[in-house]
């Protein structure tokens, strides 16, 4: 049974469904979709579950697409998506022990960073750079470190895994993109885990949303492998900002 009105839950389709171009190109696709579950009318864990469900969908169509037209191989990130999925789910589980407040009093700061970044450093295409950390360490330590705010909290993660792509392994924009979108998918299902012991996700809102995520974000990966850089680097700019933004007046607000 719909905990919500037909013409509600169009609303909240219609919303996934945008989430999910945009989450595919830059990340920040809960931007759209979690305020909405919200204004559904959801309790805060239930919204934060059911995202989670929805979301899923999104990341793994986003993954499918990039891994089909060559931009990453799935087999070399089937550690780092494992080690995701756990911290994750440690995350999700441990998110009522930690200091949530002060970690999102600092988030627009950090989105305000990733926006500053990707604005104005120069250099910034499709074309891969020189590493600064390995993969083996990058995997150990920056992969499960975002996989377990995503567990905490999750907004922005998606653009923070991108930074640290292009930052740290050097890779150019279309590729980080890429490789985000599996370690987002692995994080999504590994919180959702443990959302679905603690919390009460609206299933079937979650599964139709999930349905309009899917087919959102194979328009937006075929969109930015496609157009590349050109595309990727100013949503990223506009969807941090807008990110900061909503947090920095839900704050104030609240």
């Amino acid at each position: 049974m719909l905990p919500i009105g037909p013409e509600v839950l169009l609303l909240l389709v219609l919303a996934a469904f945008v989430a999910g171009v945009i989450d595919s190109i830059a990340g920040g696709g809960g931007l759209l979709a979690l305020p909405a579950i919200l204004l559904a009318g959801a309790p805060p864990v239930t919204a934060l579950a059911t995202n989670k469900l929805q979301g899923m969908f999104g990341t793994a169509s986003a993954a499918l697409h990039y891994a089909r037209a060559g931009q990453v191989e799935p087999r070399s990130q089937a550690g780092p998506a494992l080690l995701a999925a756990l911290a994750a789910g440690g995350g999700a589980l441990l998110a009522s022990h930690l200091p949530a407040e002060a970690i999102r009093a600092a988030l627009p700061l950090l989105l305000i960073g990733v926006a500053l970044y990707f604005g104005f450093r120069k250099g910034l295409d499709d074309e891969d750079r020189a590493e600064r950390m390995a993969s083996p360490a990058f995997n150990a330590t920056a992969v499960p470190g975002l996989a377990f705010y995503d567990g905490v909290l999750g907004p922005g993660t998606g653009s923070f895994y991108m930074m640290a792509f292009v930052s740290l392994r050097g890779y150019g924009l279309l590729k980080a993109t890429a490789h985000t979108k599996l370690l987002n998918f692995a994080s999504n299902l590994g919180s959702l885990l443990v959302f679905a012991f603690v919390a009460s996700p609206w299933w079937l809102v979650g599964l139709c949303m999930g349905a309009a995520q899917f087919a959102g974000a194979q328009v937006g990966s075929r969109l930015a492998v496609r157009i590349g850089a050109r595309m990727i680097r100013p949503l990223l700019v506009v969807v941090s900002v807008a990110l900061a933004t909503r947090l920095l007046w839900q704050a104030w607000s609240g």
